[in-house]
């Protein structure tokens, strides 16, 4: 039959003018399923591993891979390709891209695909791969077979990183191959630069936006709200301006003074306090902070000096400033006595988790996230459900930030926790990675773990709470209808979903070596001992976890407003 483009170029030349486009514009870092038709870009890799000039990655399973791209591309701030051949193997990226697309990440889809004349014809492994991520990808080109990727790539690549008007994002490039799919006789990886790999790329330093250059206005009780991704610029202007700042842990701004660490718990009595917000980021955590964004009597800001991926203009009600000045004149002057008075409450609610935590005596999901946050050194990376929120609960903002933390917040789901934590592990070089996971969400990752023979080992340690369910459900409304019995043990089996699978055999099979821990020494013990690849169970009991935060609010709820010194 014949084809609608002309063959001017062997596959393996298109793979390698391909793979030359994307180094020119900062691929470093490039991740890689098996496949057969992807076989032209595996062949010019391994040319480009061998000459030093590309790190791969590769892995069996296409939404593990996904994951691994995007935490490589989350921790080096470089975008990363991940590759794959024909077919449903496209779509098994889609969770990763769906992520990638609401948190920034510039996650390149690199999709192999059938010529033209072999679709429609019922060939093997072929299917309509032509935008096929729809609105979750800033942009998606085609290259047909045969012919020379240069300026398609190019334009993708501007696409990925944003514009005045777009955040920066994924990006699908769909490349046909036609047979052959291997070199040519002759052709063999390059002797020079074997097994040299190239350097991990670092994130770029925040800049100094000079908050104090500019004159606050009235007279205003504001606080400071640091959603994920906030940065330390949220933490430099709570600080400069002397505010209460509200953290979330992947906020990347939960350290110095001024940080309130028990803020949410505190949310509910003195919410009628504040008078203006300023907002960092996006909050994805707690209802309090939502209540708090939310109320029509409390005037907020959104610090927004470029698009973000994660809202539409419009489409929320804080005042989008993107000016400094303008910024530290919406916040005001704080009252005498207004930070401090919120950093008591924070000090005397602290006190009181701390006492209520450990009240039974034994190890429990907040618990572990204090000893986790306190311990961690290098990079964090949090588990959706509860252990995000027991960090958030019970993480004691430091004096400066001991560990860069990392949260699949774009989607707040759980999907690619494990994969996505050793993608982040992979390119920070140097830098020990710890994992605090919900079983649940091990489980759903746990392909995550395998990192193949002769692949780049990480120094990573995953902490697995594991209460045989997940517990998220019995601390939101569902715990009350649970409670009432009046649909007996369906919300046990269709949200807690219980399970008796033995982490230890998984450990053995993945080739990781496996701790288990019982008491909070042994757990400092472990976190504080240097290993490469660690499976960590802490069993917890998930019965009255409900009870316990109950009591933790009510207790909080009497504290009184401190009065002026």
């Amino acid at each position: 039959m014949p084809s609608d483009s002309v063959p001017d170029l062997a596959s393996i030349e298109v793979a390698r003018l391909l793979l030359a486009a994307l180094q020119s514009h900062g691929v470093r870092d490039v991740v890689i399923c098996p496949g057969s038709r992807s076989a032209p870009l595996a062949y010019a890799l391994a040319e480009a591993e061998a000459a030093g000039t590309i790190r791969l990655h590769v892995r069996i399973d296409e939404r593990g891979a996904g994951f691994t791209a995007l935490g490589l591309s989350l921790a080096s701030g470089a975008p990363v390709p991940v590759v794959t051949t024909s077919g449903t193997a496209v779509g098994e990226l889609l969770p990763s891209v769906m992520e990638a697309n609401h948190v920034g990440a510039r996650l390149l889809v690199v999709s192999a695909d059938r010529p033209t004349e072999l679709h429609g014809t019922g060939a093997n492994q072929t299917t309509n791969q032509v935008d096929l991520f729809g609105a979750h990808v800033r942009g998606s080109v085609t290259i047909p077979a045969g012919t020379n990727p240069d300026s398609l790539v190019a334009a993708a690549l501007a696409s990925a990183r944003g514009s005045a008007a777009v955040a920066p994002g994924p990006v699908q490039i769909n490349v046909a191959f036609r047979d052959p799919l291997v070199p040519v006789p002759g052709d063999k990886l390059p002797d020079f630069g074997a097994n040299v790999t190239h350097p991990p790329v670092a994130l770029e330093p925040g800049a100094d936006l000079g908050w104090r250059n500019h004159t606050p206005g009235a007279e205003r009780r504001t606080v400071v709200v640091a959603g994920h991704g906030a940065g330390s610029e949220a933490e430099d202007f709570a600080r400069t301006l002397g505010l209460p700042l509200f953290a979330e842990p992947s906020s990347n701004a939960r350290f110095g003074p001024n940080a309130i660490g028990p803020y949410r718990t505190l949310l509910a009595k003195h919410l009628g306090r504040i008078e203006r917000v300023v907002l960092f980021g996006r909050p994805t955590l707690s209802r309090p902070v939502g209540m708090l964004l939310g109320s029509p009597d409390i005037e907020s800001a959104l610090w927004s000096p470029a698009p973000a991926p994660w809202f539409e203009r419009g489409r929320r009600r804080e005042k989008n400033i993107s000016d400094p000045a303008a910024l530290v004149e919406f916040a005001g002057v704080a009252p005498e006595g207004w930070l401090e008075k919120w950093q008591r409450l924070g000090r005397q609610a602290g006190e009181t988790i701390k006492a209520s935590i450990a009240a039974n005596g034994v190890l429990n999901g907040p618990v572990v996230a204090r000893e986790v946050w306190e311990l961690s050194r290098g990079n964090l990376v949090l588990g959706s459900s509860n252990v995000i929120r027991d960090a958030d609960l019970c993480g004691r903002p430091a004096e400066k930030a001991a560990a860069r933390v990392y949260a699949n917040r774009g989607l707040a789901g759980i999907d690619g926790t494990v994969a996505t934590a050793t993608g982040i592990a992979q390119a920070r070089g140097g830098r020990k990675t710890t994992l605090l996971v919900g079983d649940v969400t091990f489980l759903h990752d746990v392909g995550g773990l395998l990192i193949g023979e002769g692949e780049h080992e990480p120094e990573m340690d995953v902490v697995i709470l594991n209460d045989a369910g997940g517990a998220i459900f019995s601390t939101l409304e569902h715990g009350a209808v649970e409670e009432s019995g009046r649909y007996a043990n369906a919300v046990e089996r269709l949200f807690a979903t219980p399970h008796r699978v033995r982490i230890q055999p998984l450990a053995a099979a993945y080739g990781w070596e496996y701790l288990a821990v019982n008491t909070v020494e042994e757990l400092r013990s472990v976190l504080q001992t240097p290993g490469t690849r660690r499976l960590i169970e802490v069993a917890v009991p998930r019965r009255g976890l409900r009870a316990m935060h109950a009591g933790i609010t009510a207790q909080i709820n009497e504290l009184g407003w401190p009065e002026a010194r």
